[in-house]
């Protein structure tokens, strides 16, 4: 019986319902091998040697596939039919071959299908083929690149960059997109503009719309009209003259519909249609791929098999009529530069099929499946039908000139169905419909309309617009574009805000610090280049390791320099190229870098360990000014001076309030060699720092703020605020990692929340998650520990009773009864927990005190 081996369990379940008894259908659950994350794992040194490591997870995995063959004759290789695909594939036979599981006669085959359907399952197994050797080394390449580069480059980032995570091939890449926009956006000046907009009317009393567009004989351009005066004198040339219609011309207009999906414009559309991210619609179009429901996700193919055309022609008649079928098929050609990755576009297996009718239970699957139904149905539909119309009406001397446009449906065609979406909002004065006009009939003006504009900088990317503009310039492939955008935003380098992509602080720097002493490497066209060489490696044209040792030999001495940088080298370079953000110029001419404070010192940029990035005085410490990094005057706390603002005074200590470099906050006290680190608290975002009163900063300074023991369990219940806001927390301290912990809404109710409502919004968390996350109770105190003192109590833990005495918890056995076990008995189980565990845990702090001033006594 032979095994049969794909990715993951689910597209096992469903080819096992296909393949029948006859075959063994296993998962090797996503990659079996990858190369260990830490130094020497490729040695160029070595021709690129690799060295391979079974992931821990993977082991059982492979184990299960190695049981099954010793008993079965023959391994099918199903993995998806792509260049990660073959990959898995090929660390799936080298691992079983290095466990000597597979013989020299045990017949090895790779099978590929685009979708996971019964006919399409079968014909692939009628066709077998080994496994394809330049789809191989192609991703080797890639991930010896990948390697390099991140563990080469990641830690001269560490090391010259304070803060910064990493870097990648691509990632980085896709990063200085973001990072360039947003420098765009910055430098943007707005350029004021003005338009004419006139109110006509038919002789028949309808009105219409039009625009202005001659002007004194001239035809106007966008700035032509440049100020209010301009627009004002372009107001009277129109009202002081009589208009009528020059010409009326109306012309048939087609729309066709949109390809069908691959996987780049699917990313698109869902991001523009339900604002779902890269990895959400991967992660969708997975499952429904794995279900049998849609065909390959990742593809750069648009063109669609020739019975998938027949079978949607088929749908569009059945349910549209036999006008909305065209005459002939629609034919769509690939665009792809590489041909491994143009599989047949995403599109439904089953085209009689929509979202309602296989009742999809997740709602995102739903979505995406309905949006990927419509769009393949509405590529092979008839062409929209439209009658576009041009009016022009003008003055008898030719002075002036507007234009009127509009258009009328005749036929709605595939637009009954789909229409595609687009990323920023398009006002087309050709949307709107005209009333009857005829050619020499007088317009009347009703109203005439001067109109201010401003010119726009170029809006941010978003998941979708990335996605695009990385497929223009070639960086990237179907495979990668959701795992790049998302790995950017697990790094805090770039934010998400209504959808836009905002780069952070540390992911400004990381690209300007790349830009300047890696440009090579975050190069849009060096990157596309090195993106084609390995399509090239997958196509069997070029040798890998000839791309590996032609990238080593530059990037190893790009490496080997920036390591001699100095981190104020490094700063200072910063400094200058950011300087139109960081410093622009006073308008009064004076030096942008003079500290504003002392008036001596020079502001530069500093950064801090955690990857911000804040500016600062070269005459740190006498001078302490510091501001947010950006532009002056992004200083959310600018009324409180570098030394502090002092509130009053409490119990003989001086309240201040402070600007940090992670924002601001209150503090009591004063720094001293005593009391290097008095207490503090940070301000919360709601409340304006430059208005925190004594009143107010003492109650931040009183936090965490304890409520009471729970009445069910006596474990402590506390109020407090954290990084994502007001928060209880039910344990025996808020240092604590266990407990319970629920939101609470404002502020003011970390001050003023009593027990009941407390107790109330613990439960409602825990019964949120079923129970997990609440405290473990009570069931009996068995007093002091006789030897050590502490409180020994038995509790009820989620596997059952346990003995707990500080940080020792010891599991009862069955055969011991809770309610008759002695205090003896539990010390007993006590001791042994601490045997096993190696050494002795720390008792409670009252008798380790005591302990600990003995030993001291004894030593003396």
């Amino acid at each position: 019986m032979p095994v049969v081996v794909v990715e993951s369990p689910a597209k096992a379940k469903t080819i096992n319902k296909y393949l029948g008894s006859d075959y063994t259908v296993l998962a090797s659950y996503g990659h079996v091998r990858d190369l260990p994350p830490k130094d020497g794992s490729v040695d160029p040194d070595a021709d690129f040697d690799m060295k391979w490591e079974v992931a821990s997870d993977s082991k059982k995995h492979v184990k299960a596939i190695a049981d099954a063959l010793k008993d079965d004759n023959s391994l099918i290789l199903a993995t998806d039919p792509d260049r990660e695909g073959e990959a898995i594939s090929w660390h799936l036979e080298e691992a079983l071959r290095n466990r000597k599981v597979l013989k020299k006669d045990t017949p090895v085959s790779r099978v590929v299908f685009n979708a996971i359907t019964k006919s399409a399952v079968t014909e692939a197994m009628k066709n077998p083929r080994q496994v394809d050797e330049p789809l191989v080394h192609a991703y080797l390449a890639r991930r010896a690149l990948d390697y390099l580069v991140g563990f080469k480059l990641s830690p001269v980032l560490w090391r010259r960059l304070p803060g910064a995570k990493s870097a990648g091939r691509v990632q980085s890449v896709c990063l200085r997109l973001i990072v360039d926009r947003e420098m765009e956006i910055e430098k943007f000046i707005a350029q004021e503009y003005w338009s004419v907009k006139a109110m006509l009317s038919t002789p028949r009393s309808q009105d219409y719309e039009a625009r202005l567009t001659v002007l004194g004989g001239k035809k106007l351009d966008k700035f032509d009209i440049a100020n209010e005066t301009a627009a004002e004198l372009a107001v009277q040339a129109v009202n002081s003259r009589d208009l009528s219609v020059k010409s009326v011309e109306a012309k048939p207009a087609n729309r066709n519909p949109a390809a069908p999906f691959m996987t780049s414009t699917l990313q698109q559309e869902a991001s523009r249609k339900f604002s779902m991210g890269a990895r959400q619609t991967m992660s969708a179009a997975q499952r429904l791929y794995e279900a049998g429901y849609i065909t390959y996700m990742r593809t750069d193919g648009i063109d669609m098999a020739p019975e998938a055309v027949h079978a949607a022609r088929d749908a569009i008649a059945s349910k549209y009529g036999k006008d909305y079928v065209p005459d002939s098929p629609r034919m769509y050609k690939n665009k792809a530069k590489n041909a491994q990755e143009a599989h047949e576009c995403i599109r439904p297996t089953d085209m009689m099929q929509n979202a309602a009718s296989l009742k999809i239970s997740d709602a995102d699957q739903r979505k995406l499946y309905d949006l990927i139904y419509k769009r393949t149905i509405a590529s092979q539909m008839a062409a929209a039908r439209m009658e576009r119309t041009t009016v022009i009406v003008g003055s008898a001397d030719e002075q002036v000139e507007l234009r009127a446009s509009g258009q009328v449906m005749i036929f709605d065609g595939f637009l009954k169905v789909y229409e595609e979406g687009r990323d920023d909002a398009v006002i087309d004065d050709d949307d709107k419909s005209l009333p009857q006009i005829a050619q020499g009939e007088g317009a009347a003006k009703k109203s005439i309309t001067p109109e201010q504009h401003f010119t726009q900088p170029p809006p941010r990317y978003t998941e979708a617009t990335l996605v695009k503009r990385m497929e223009e310039l070639g960086i990237g492939r179907p495979s990668t574009y959701a795992s790049i955008v998302t790995t950017i935003q697990d790094r805090d380098y770039v934010r998400k805000d209504k959808n836009r992509l905002i780069p952070e602080d540390k992911g400004r720097l990381v690209t300007v610090f790349l830009s300047n002493f890696f440009r090579k490497y975050v190069e849009y066209d060096f990157t596309a280049a090195l993106e084609a060489e390995l399509d090239d490696v997958s196509a069997g044209s070029r040798d890998y390791k000839n791309v590996l040792s032609r990238f080593w030999s530059d990037f190893s001495v790009a490496i080997a320099e920036a390591m001699d940088l100095s981190i104020t080298e490094v700063l200072e370079k910063l400094n200058e190229v950011l300087a139109p953000h960081i410093f622009p110029p006073n308008e009064d001419g004076t030096d942008p870098r003079l500290c504003p404070n002392c008036g001596a010192g020079r502001l530069s940029m500093r950064t801090a360990r955690s990857g911000g990035a804040f500016i600062g005085c070269s005459n740190y410490p006498e001078c302490k000014y510091t501001r947010p990094f950006g532009p002056p005057g992004a200083d959310d706390g600018s009324a409180i001076p570098p030394e502090g603002k002092l509130l009053g005074e409490d119990a003989g200590d001086k309240i201040w309030v402070h600007k940090g470099r992670f924002g601001p906050y209150v503090q009591r006290g004063e720094v001293t060699d005593d009391n290097k680190k008095p207490p503090r608290q940070s301000i919360p975002k709601e409340w304006p720092p430059e208005e925190v009163e004594l009143e107010q900063a003492l109650k931040l300074l009183s936090l965490p703020r304890a409520i009471g023991p729970h009445p069910e369990d006596g474990v402590m219940v506390w109020s407090n605020i954290g990084r994502y806001g007001p928060y209880l927390k039910h344990a025996e301290s808020t240092s604590d990692r266990g407990g319970t912990n629920a939101n609470l809404e404002t502020i003011e109710d970390v001050f003023t929340v009593g027990m009941n409502r407390a107790v109330e919004l613990l439960a409602q968390k825990v019964a949120s998650r079923g129970g997990r996350g609440a405290p473990a109770k009570t069931l009996r105190d068995m007093g002091e520990h006789p030897d050590e003192g502490g409180q020994v109590s038995v509790m009820d833990g989620k596997y059952g009773p346990y003995v707990k005495w500080g940080k020792v918890n010891a599991t009862v056995p069955k055969t011991m009864d809770v309610e008759k076990m002695t205090v003896d008995e539990a010390v007993i189980l006590i001791a042994e927990k601490q045997a096993k565990g190696g050494k002795k845990r720390a008792a409670p702090k009252k008798k380790a005190a005591t302990k600990k001033k003995a030993t001291a006594k004894k030593a003396s």
